[in-house]
C-alpha cells in the first residue's frame, strides 16, 4: 500500500506529504483546487513521461517520493525480474531537475521509466473518469476476462503461436515472390551458366594462354632471329665460341710464362663454358620452334570465349567469372529445388495452425469458465446499487477466426429495465450505470488480484443521494482487503472515509498554492456540510454528522 506521499514544487503544489493508511481513503475539494495533480504526481513515480512545465518554481528541482508497504504482496520476483533491489517498504523517487532531465529511483537505484511502469502495474491501479467507458472496450473487457481467469500464461502462449504463424506466412509470401522472379529469369540463367561452365575455368592461365598464341603468331620472326643468333655463336671461323676458344689457347700460353694472367685465364674458360651452353640452349630451343596451326586454332578460340565472356559480364579476369558463375549456379539450383522450399514451409504452417488452434480453444475455455461468475457477481453488486431489474450476461462463441484477442467473441450484455432484451453494454448503458457497472467490476477485481492499492477518480460521476451512498459502502467493503482511495465530489462517499483528506488552495504572498490536509471530525463536518449546501446551514451541518455517524 502507499504508506506516504511526498510532493515538492510540482504544479500548484510548493510541499505537502499525505500520511495514508489501509482502508478507504476520501479525498475531496473543489473543481481546480489540485486533486487532479495528486494523480499527475503518481504517475509520475509510476513511470509517466515527465513535463517541465509541471515545475512549480523552475529555479528549483521538483521532487515526488512514494513510500510503499510491499510484504504482503510476494513481490521478491518481480523485482529480480526487473533486476531491482527488493524492499519490503520500497522507496520510489522521481527528480525533475530545472535543466528538463528527469530521474527515477527505486530504493536509492537509479531505474527506468520501464521498470516503474512494469512495477506501477502492482502497486496501484489508477481509474481515471475517463477509464468509466473502458468498460464498453472490447481490449479492456478482455483485459478483464484474463484478470479473472486468471489466464496470462493461455493468452502468452497464444499470442507466441499467432506471432509464429503470422511470421511463416510472411515467409511463405516472400519465398513465393522470390521464386517467380528466380523462375522468370531461370531460362537465361542456365543459359549463361552452361556458358560458363563450357570454359572449365578452373583449368585456364589466361597470362600462358595469351603468351603462348603470342609465340604462335610470330613463329617465323622467331625462327628467323634464333638461326641469326645460332650462326652468331657457331660459325666454325668467325663464331663467338670459336673465337672465344681461340682466345683461351692465347692466354693460356701466355699464363705459362706469366702466372699472374691466372685469373684472367679463368674467366675466359668460365665464359667459354657459359657461351658452349647458351649455344646448346638456342639449338636446342630452335628445333622446338615450328608452326602449329591446329595449336594457335585451339588457343584463339579459348581466349575468344573467355574475352567475350569478360566482356558480357563486365570484368577483367577468370576468378571474376569463377564468382559470378557460382552465383548463377545457386540461382539455378534455388529454382529447380522452389518446390521442396514451399513444401517445407507449407508444412511448418500447418503445425504453427494447429498450434494455434490449440492455443486459442485452451484460452476460450478459460474465458468461458468465469462468465458465469462475472455475470453473477456484477448482478449482485448492481441490485445493491439501486439496479434491482438488472440483467447481465456474457456471451460467449468460438469463432476459429484468429485475431490479436484469440479466436472468440464475447459479448457483454445488459438491461437495466424489467421486460427489456439485453443489448451491447456500449449501447444501452447511460453514465451512472457505466460508474455502478464498473465499480462492481472492481469490486471483483479486487477479490481475485492481489493489489495494494486502488484510486477512484469521481467514478461516482453521473450519480447522487442514496445511490452514492451504496457505492460509498461498496468502496468501503474494498476497503477492508485493500487500500482503497477515493476522489469525490459527493459527501455520502467522503463520509464513508475511514480518512478524509481535503485539497484546497491558498494564496500566499500573491501566489496561489494547493495544500492539502488531514481533516479532524470537526473539519469532516464542516467540508460534508460545504459539500451538501454550506457549513453554514443548519441542516447541512446536521445531514452532515448524521452521514458522518451513519
Amino acid at each position: 500500500m502507499l504508506q506516504k506521499l511526498i510532493i515538492k514544487n510540482y504544479a500548484l503544489i510548493e510541499d505537502v506529504q499525505l500520511n495514508l493508511k489501509t482502508g478507504f481513503t476520501a479525498i475531496t475539494g473543489e473543481t481546480g483546487a489540485g486533486k487532479s495533480i495528486l494523480l499527475g504526481a503518481i504517475g509520475l513515480l509510476l513511470g509517466k513521461r515527465a513535463d517541465l512545465s509541471a515545475i512549480k518554481n523552475d529555479a528549483n528541482k521538483c521532487i515526488i517520493e512514494g513510500e510503499f508497504l510491499i510484504k504482503a504482496y510476494k513481490l521478491k520476483t518481480l523485482f529480480q525480474q526487473l533486476d531491482l533491489d527488493y524492499d519490503a517498504h520500497t522507496i520510489i523517487r522521481r527528480e525533475i531537475l530545472p535543466s528538463g532531465k528527469s530521474r527515477l529511483f527505486i530504493n536509492d537505484t537509479p531505474a527506468k521509466l520501464s521498470q516503474a511502469q512494469e512495477l506501477g502495474r502492482h502497486l496501484i491501479d489508477i481509474h481515471s473518469q475517463h477509464d468509466t467507458l473502458s468498460i464498453t472496450q472490447q481490449d479492456y473487457q478482455y483485459q478483464v476476462l484474463d484478470a479473472i481467469a486468471k489466464s496470462e500464461k493461455e493468452r502468452q502462449d497464444y499470442q507466441v503461436a499467432f506471432q509464429n504463424l503470422n511470421q511463416l506466412k510472411q515467409k511463405l509470401a516472400k519465398l513465393k515472390a522470390s521464386q517467380l522472379e528466380a523462375q522468370k529469369n531461370y531460362d537465361y540463367n542456365l543459359f549463361l551458366l552452361e556458358e560458363l561452365e563450357a570454359l572449365k575455368l578452373e583449368t585456364i592461365n589466361q597470362a600462358e594462354l595469351e603468351q603462348q598464341k603470342h609465340k604462335l603468331d610470330n613463329v617465323e620472326v622467331l625462327q628467323e632471329k634464333l638461326s641469326t643468333a645460332y650462326q652468331l655463336l657457331s660459325n666454325e671461323d668467325l663464331g663467338l665460341t670459336n673465337q672465344l676458344r681461340q682466345l683461351q689457347i692465347e692466354l693460356k700460353t701466355a699464363t705459362q710464362i706469366d702466372h699472374s694472367l691466372s685469373a684472367v685465364f679463368e674467366r675466359v674458360n668460365s665464359s667459354l663454358i657459359e657461351l658452349e651452353d647458351i649455344e646448346q640452349e638456342v639449338d636446342k630451343y630452335l628445333e622446338t620452334v615450328e608452326n602449329d596451326p591446329e595449336l594457335k586454332s585451339a588457343l584463339e578460340a579459348t581466349l575468344n570465349d573467355l574475352h567475350r565472356l569478360q566482356t558480357k559480364h563486365q570484368v577483367e579476369d577468370v576468378s571474376e567469372l569463377i564468382k559470378i558463375r557460382n552465383h548463377l549456379q545457386e540461382q539455378v539450383e534455388a529454382s529447380q529445388n522452389a518446390n521442396l522450399d514451399l513444401d517445407e514451409v507449407n508444412q511448418e504452417i500447418a503445425t504453427a495452425e494447429l498450434q494455434l488452434k490449440q492455443a486459442a480453444k485452451r484460452l476460450f475455455e478459460k474465458r468461458k469458465s468465469v462468465t458465469e461468475l462475472i455475470s453473477t457477481s456484477i448482478k449482485k453488486t448492481l441490485s445493491n446499487l439501486g439496479m434491482p431489474e438488472t440483467k447481465f450476461s456474457i456471451s460467449a462463441q468460438y469463432t476459429g477466426q484468429f485475431n490479436l484477442h484469440g479466436a472468440d467473441e464475447f459479448h457483454w450484455l445488459f438491461t437495466a429495465n424489467a421486460g427489456h432484451d439485453m443489448q451491447a453494454v456500449s449501447k444501452v448503458a447511460s453514465g451512472g450505470e457505466l460508474s455502478r457497472i464498473t465499480l462492481a467490476l472492481k469490486a471483483l477485481l479486487s477479490k481475485k488480484q492481489h493489489l495494494p492499492s486502488l484510486i477512484f477518480d469521481e467514478i461516482d460521476t453521473g450519480v447522487s443521494g442514496e445511490i452514492a451512498t451504496k457505492m460509498a459502502d461498496v468502496m468501503q467493503e474494498m476497503g477492508q482487503r485493500m487500500q482503497v482511495i477515493a476522489i469525490t465530489h459527493l459527501p455520502q462517499i467522503a463520509s464513508k472515509g475511514n480518512e478524509h483528506f481535503k485539497v484546497f488552495k491558498l494564496k500566499i504572498n500573491q501566489t496561489t498554492t494547493s495544500q492539502i490536509k488531514n481533516l479532524t471530525t470537526q473539519e469532516r463536518i464542516e467540508e460534508l456540510a460545504e459539500m451538501l449546501g454550506g457549513k453554514s446551514s443548519t441542516s447541512a451541518v446536521s445531514h452532515a454528522k448524521s452521514l458522518l455517524h451513519q
